[in-house]
């Protein structure tokens, strides 16, 4: 009995040591589940411990954790004068922020909503956006504002606007729009060692939905570039190109969609200005057709300003039928539940709109 249980010991050990000089392929480790708000949380943590100009301003952000607990920790770690409380005044801190960024310092200004960005318009736009080319490229204003845009719950007309295409609309300002966990981390910390104002688009609905990052992307070093689309899923007959949480609901309807052997490329648009019209383009050379998906309204919305870009570049001949459009409806948000579902871009919609272009 000793003797055979030696005899299997030693031919396993033997089994390894084979094993190893055959040099068995490793999966590549999983991926960490990180929810938006704690890859929000990491890209403020880690560029506050890089560079001690930079440092967070707005409505409790610092000893409440942030409104939608985005800054939890913060301000214990780092004190009252990188992570600062402000009065209920968007027009009197958005100044602040713009004037230190002036003086050198890198700011993040929070709004609680960028509903209540309307009363620091003049700050964002007059002060910030067009210092740089009034200066003659002398005076950068180095400054991220962010917090949550576009519809959530229930919070009707005042305070469920997507002002992705307000301030892509302005020329000095970079406008960013995330989607997942990856986005928020890489693009925030592109964003906050950006020269540049960056309007930094998130949402709230969300802040709670977790995400796999991939080991890369959980290094301090790691970054996503301003001004670059993703293609999310890969498809041959049609384009979706969304931003936000509706890159989500077109990744729902990709999948049914497929089951029909209907095959549709997702982009990520990722940033709405500067836009990343090459990579729409190429889709559509390929698929042939575009549906576009947002949660704002339709007028002279980021729907439209690519509708418009793909007539008037080499895309357009490529299209077999004409761009539609997903968009919110053309009125202010209803408070009732029913009402505001069909107030947004849903699921069916999107199937509804691509069955409509394809003419299937």
């Amino acid at each position: 009995m000793a003797t055979s249980l030696r005899c299997f010991l030693r031919s396993g050990k033997k089994a390894v040591l084979v094993a190893g000089r055959r040099g068995f392929q490793r999966s590549a480790p999983a991926g960490v589940q990180v929810t938006v708000r704690d890859a929000l949380n990491q890209a403020m943590d880690e560029e506050l411990e890089r560079d001690e100009r930079v440092f967070l301003m707005g409505e409790e952000v610092a000893q409440y954790d942030g409104a939608y607990k985005v800054s939890r920790g913060l301000w214990k770690k780092y004190g009252d004068k990188r992570v600062i409380d402000t009065p209920i005044s968007e027009m009197g801190f958005a100044g602040i922020a713009v004037g230190s960024a002036m003086a050198g310092l890198r700011p993040i200004c929070e709004f609680m909503t960028f509903n209540f960005s309307m009363q620091a318009i003049d700050q964002v736009i007059n002060s910030a956006a067009k210092t740089y080319y009034m200066s003659a490229g002398l005076q950068a204003v180095p400054i991220v504002f962010r917090g949550p845009n576009g519809a959530s719950a229930g919070v009707a007309a005042q305070h469920s606007q997507c002002f992705a295409a307000w301030y892509a609309h302005c020329p000095g300002l970079k406008v960013v729009s995330p989607w997942n966990s990856e986005d928020a981390k890489g693009l925030l910390k592109s964003a906050i060692r950006d020269d540049n104002p960056v309007v930094f688009l998130e949402n709230e609905l969300m802040y709670g939905v977790p995400f796999e990052m991939t080991e890369e992307s959980q290094s301090k070093d790691f970054t996503v570039p301003i001004g670059k689309a993703k293609i999310e899923r890969p498809g041959n007959h049609i384009t979706l190109v969304s931003h936000s949480r509706f890159v989500g609901h077109c990744l729902d309807a990709a999948a049914v969609l497929a089951k029909e052997g209907i095959e549709c490329e997702v982009i990520n648009l990722r940033t709405i200005r500067p836009m990343d019209v090459e990579s729409i383009e190429a889709s559509v050379m390929k698929t042939n057709h575009l549906v576009t998906v947002e949660g704002g309204w339709p007028q002279f919305g980021v729907g439209a300003e690519i509708c418009a870009r793909i007539m008037e570049g080499p895309a357009f001949n490529y299209l077999d039928s004409p761009v539609t459009r997903v968009t919110g409806v053309d009125i202010p948000m209803p408070y009732a539940k029913t009402l505001e579902e069909n107030s947004l871009p849903q699921v069916k919609d999107i199937i509804f709109s691509v069955k409509k272009t394809l003419n299937v």
